[in-house]
């Protein structure tokens, strides 16, 4: 479930990311790149949280 938050998010963030980007540069809204791009920096940033999480030990 944690997984699909996080791509849902990475999706909402990375859209309102490259609209406010293409309009301030003047340029053009790409909804298909923008996806794209968003879900696969939210894949990196699961796989990145998954490694770089600390290991539990038991006491």
């Amino acid at each position: 479930m944690k997984y699909l938050v996080t791509l849902f998010w990475a999706f909402a963030i990375g859209q309102a990311v490259c609209y406010l980007g293409g309009a301030l540069q003047s340029g053009t809204y790409n909804f298909e790149l923008s996806t794209i791009i968003s879900l696969v920096v939210g894949v990196i940033a699961i796989i990145t949280a998954r490694f770089v999480s600390p290991k539990k030990t038991e006491a």
